[in-house]
């Protein structure tokens, strides 16, 4: 199912052991579009430190009470690398980051997770009957790893982008302005952002649309632009999207018709229920009550 972000902003974390405070924003990577991690605000507890939540700890959803539950304890966040939310996060910082927590890197693969389609597939300890990506590897193996991870750490540019700072962005189309951005709707399991939802009131009062990433032609960051590979004209005889109600994968079928593309759901990966291995990884998740399900 689809979430909107707007929605998902204040949800309460909650840890094995007590809260940890409320989502206050999300840091997206701008080529994949997927959601890397949520900022949470930790309020009073942390004199209001913002600390950074990935995906791969949430282990239960709880959207009637807008909440999720992390498989972390209150102390692994109070002790967590300190970043500044408000600088640009380096490539070094998640390292040392994803470090800490003992989660593998997310870049390098051909999945939105590393090789796989879902952050709960990379948690430590997760064992699955379509990859084993805990598996003891060979020296060559070993090498290889370590030499695409010292690579990745010089040479990559993480990308990671604001989605409060890019909900204000405005959105032309070939052949002229749509208007601007008003939010996300995100895959609440692969937490891959499938659709940028459009406000169009200066063009085209009081309606609203569903743009997908792909359809993104280019992003000019610093004047704060997106340019899509549609006509206006396309975008006013698109199904109409109305944000109080849930979009149901019949209408991103009519949208993605309309549009002449493939749906991102064609050859889609079931989900697979997660489990625990018998190893170091999995005695310390058990450690910490992490129960991992299928959200």
């Amino acid at each position: 199912m689809l979430r909107s972000m707007n929605e998902l902003k204040d949800y309460a974390i909650r840890a094995t052991d007590g809260d940890i405070g409320h989502v206050e924003d999300f840091y997206f990577d701008d080529k994949t579009w997927v959601v890397r991690y949520l900022i949470v605000d930790t309020g009073t507890w942390l004199a209001s430190r913002k600390v950074l939540i990935s995906p791969i700890a949430i282990s239960r959803s709880n959207w009637t009470e807008k909440m999720l539950h992390v498989a972390i304890t209150r102390q692994q966040v109070k002790d967590s690398p300190d970043i500044d939310t408000d600088k640009p996060v380096s490539r070094q910082h998640e390292m040392q980051y994803l470090g800490y927590y003992g989660y593998p890197y997310y870049w390098g693969g051909a999945g939105l997770w590393a090789a796989g389609s879902y952050p709960s597939m990379m948690m430590p300890g997760f064992v699955s009957s379509v990859s084993t990506p805990h598996a003891a590897q060979s020296p060559a193996e070993k090498y290889s790893t370590r030499t695409d991870a010292l690579w990745h750490e010089k040479y990559d540019d993480p990308n990671l982008r604001s989605c409060q700072e890019v909900m204000s962005y405005h959105i032309r189309a070939a052949d002229g302005e749509i208007g601007h951005v008003q939010s996300f709707l995100v895959d609440e399991k692969t937490w891959a952002i499938r659709y940028l939802v459009a406000n169009t009131s200066n063009w085209w009062l009081g309606h609203q649309t569903l743009i997908a990433p792909q359809w993104i032609r280019d992003v000019k960051w610093p004047s704060a632009m997106i340019s899509v590979n549609l006509t206006r004209q396309a975008v006013k005889d698109a199904p109409p999207y109305e944000s109080n109600a849930k979009l149901s994968r019949k209408q991103e079928m009519n949208l993605y018709k309309h549009y002449g593309q493939a749906g991102y759901w064609v050859g889609e990966v079931k989900s697979v229920k997660p489990k625990l291995a018998s190893s170091p990884g999995a005695t310390r998740a058990k450690r910490s009550s992490a129960r991992i399900s299928d959200r």
